[in-house]
């Protein structure tokens, strides 16, 4: 970690800790080395900072909308800074997607949110397949590591109140699609699959487009033990 990289992390994680009261007990379960792909709910700009300066000191490298990192303000140098990589939306992104498998390659973590966008309302929106492509080219395994509580935070902070934000982590698991031609229909199977494993950890009304939804039934998803 460079100087400049420890100062922005003492920084986001003051910063962090005066907006949220942060329940991140269960971040204990992220494995602290080898390869990794997060899968996280995407719910407003703040729990991003949260996040990574409460999985220090694992290396992880987001994904984010290209347009985000190569804005020429303070959001995209600090995201510059930190190694995220600009995924061009609306488009097959290879560049993102080869950067994505080497940084896992390298033993380190990926961060990823496949609702692809932010809820503000915190309810699971519909996944997008890109995670999938990933996980199917690197070989790495997926967690799931989700949040809830932070929908209100900016009300808060204009009463000057912190807010509480709670963090479960799942059990990790990989994608196997056996001899199957991967189509665009099974990638976005296997996405549900994955999002349903995220809306179990979720309370019911966090759920959004997966509530009803059945986490145990995951063809495509091989469980260690």
């Amino acid at each position: 970690m460079s100087l400049i990289q420890w100062v922005l992390w003492k920084f986001f994680q003051g910063l962090t800790a005066l907006m949220f009261r942060v329940d991140g007990a269960e971040l204990a379960k992220v494995p602290r080395q080898g390869p990794l792909i997060v899968v996280a709910n995407h719910v407003h700009i703040p729990e991003i900072p949260t996040l990574y300066t409460r999985l220090f000191p694992r290396k992880i490298r987001g994904m984010v909308q290209a347009e985000r990192v190569f804005d020429k303000n303070i959001t995209g140098w600090v995201l510059r800074v930190f190694g995220t990589i600009p995924v061009r939306r609306g488009e097959a992104d290879l560049n993102a997607l080869r950067t994505g498998i080497r940084t896992l390659a390298e033993g380190n973590m990926v961060l990823i949110d496949p609702e692809g966008t932010r809820s503000h309302d915190g309810r699971l929106q519909k996944g997008q397949p890109g995670v999938i492509v990933m996980a199917l080219h690197s070989g790495a395994p997926l967690l799931p590591v989700v949040h809830y509580g932070s929908e209100n935070y900016s009300e808060n902070l204009r009463r000057l109140r912190r807010t509480d934000l709670h963090y479960v982590v799942g059990k990790p698991f990989r994608i196997h699609a056996d001899a199957q031609r991967i189509t665009s229909v099974l990638r976005q199977q296997i996405t549900d699959q994955v999002m349903l494993q995220m809306a179990a950890l979720l309370p019911a009304k966090y759920r959004g487009a997966y509530a009803g939804g059945d986490a145990s039934v995951h063809p495509h998803l091989e469980f260690a033990g």
